[in-house]
């Protein structure tokens, strides 16, 4: 169904613009509330009357918006919030919270046209966020998220490295400890090493001497004992 913009409609079109839509869409949405007219000659006439006035309505905000771009891109927004050492931010920034610092800046965006890749951007960093002005223009606006509690970071930083150090020098005094030996040194070292192997031998050696000692003389105390109970056949 064809219809003529009555208004700038989103995804449609401009004011005058003359654009295919489904019937549903129009009856239901665009004609009750006024966004359209029906697409007839005595609308087309209407439309060439008012040709005039909407190319200047036109040409008018193609300026404003030409206007807006420049004082868009001319410097980064800068967002500061509280971020951890990681760089993660506790919470995030949305296309509303753009929207507010512009407004506060005195530029008026609807949300909708401020896009975010990532739908919200978690980290401090520079972004780029594409914003949708009038037609076919856009801005490109530089976000730089900074951290609130920089300090903070630092500090916390600053003791992990600091600990971190600790940790490696305490590592590698042991290491030198042991590299520092000198070869008599170690020669000493394995040398007693092996002394206290071999004690430990001779003293197992001796233990289990001793119990065989102990076995022998209970089955010698055992057969003495089974000679005096045996009966002397001669005396039989």
């Amino acid at each position: 169904m064809k219809v003529i913009l009555n208004n700038d409609v989103e995804n449609l079109g401009e004011e005058g613009d003359i654009c295919d839509v489904a019937p549903g869409y129009a009856r239901n949405f665009l004609l009750p509330k006024g966004l359209v007219l029906e697409h007839n000659a005595r609308n087309i006439a209407v439309l060439e009357e008012r040709r005039a006035d909407i190319d200047k309505r036109k040409e008018d905000k193609r300026k404003e918006a030409a206007g807006v771009k420049e004082r868009i891109e001319s410097e980064p927004m800068k967002i500061s919030m509280t971020a951890g050492t990681n760089g993660k931010l506790f919470g995030s920034v949305t296309p509303a919270t753009i929207q507010e610092q512009l407004a506060a800046s005195g530029i008026e965006i609807e949300r909708k046209r401020i896009d975010i890749s990532e739908k919200s951007l978690k980290t401090v960093g520079n972004f780029k966020v594409r914003i949708r002005l009038y037609g076919d223009e856009e801005a490109v606006l530089t976000v730089s998220v900074e951290a609130s509690n920089a300090r903070e970071i630092e500090k916390e930083m600053a003791k992990e490295a600091e600990q971190a150090g600790v940790e490696a020098s305490t590592a590698d005094a042991e290491t030198g400890d042991e590299a520092e030996l000198d070869p008599e040194m170690i020669a000493m070292r394995a040398a007693a090493a092996d002394a206290e192997e071999s004690e430990a031998a001779d003293e197992a050696a001796d233990e289990a001497a001793a119990d065989n000692e102990e076995v022998t003389e209970e089955v010698t105390e055992e057969g003495a004992s089974d000679d005096e109970e045996t009966p002397d056949e001669s005396d039989a």
